[in-house]
């Protein structure tokens, strides 16, 4: 009786790299010193530009390729206030102000933010595109969107006084006024 011979090479401890393929990148003629300069107003330049577009629109992905998966509200509240800890980092104060003005809802994958005034929407959707990007590559999902509804009755009361602010505590915990009469405190 003859060994069976197996026609399937076998391969021991051999570590296979997944074959990524590999995506031309754009050559931006206009960051490149060595490139011959173009007038604007040639047309030279709008060859130039129509071949960047066509590279950049080979780039870009399909948008049935982009992932969308499924998030739920608390996933989005917590990269949204990372978000806006990343901006009060990184300097953007007024864009985080405008992120904690009020929680964000979550409708499928429409994210709506009620906001006081036009002036503030308009403040806030000229930065939000960093927001989505954000958002998007966190959670995974390419379909969200972010409405902004202006609610001028809407109106938050700041605490300034040291009164004021224990009466905002107050409203929060009223444990406070107990602790505070049980020590004989002042306000």
């Amino acid at each position: 009786m003859e060994p069976v011979v197996s026609s399937i090479p076998q391969v021991q401890n051999e570590v296979v790299a997944p074959i990524v393929p590999e995506i031309p990148k754009p050559v931006l003629t206009h960051l490149n010193p060595t490139a011959t300069k173009v007038s604007a107003l040639s047309l030279a330049s709008i060859k130039a530009k129509k071949e960047l577009e066509a590279q950049q629109q080979t780039v870009q992905r399909h948008r049935e390729e982009l992932p969308s998966e499924a998030f739920n509200e608390t996933d989005m509240l917590l990269q949204w206030n990372k978000f806006a800890q990343k901006m009060v980092d990184s300097g953007k104060r007024l864009m985080a102000t405008y992120m904690q003005m009020n929680d964000p809802t979550l409708d499928g994958t429409k994210i709506t933010l009620e906001l006081p005034n036009q002036s503030t929407k308009e403040e806030f959707l000229s930065g939000c595109h960093e927001l989505m990007g954000y958002l998007r590559g966190k959670l995974h999902n390419h379909d969200i969107t972010i409405e902004v509804v202006v609610n001028e009755t809407t109106e938050n009361k700041y605490a300034f006084t040291p009164q004021e602010k224990f009466e905002r505590l107050k409203q929060i915990n009223p444990a406070l006024d107990l602790l505070r009469k049980t020590f004989d405190l002042d306000v």
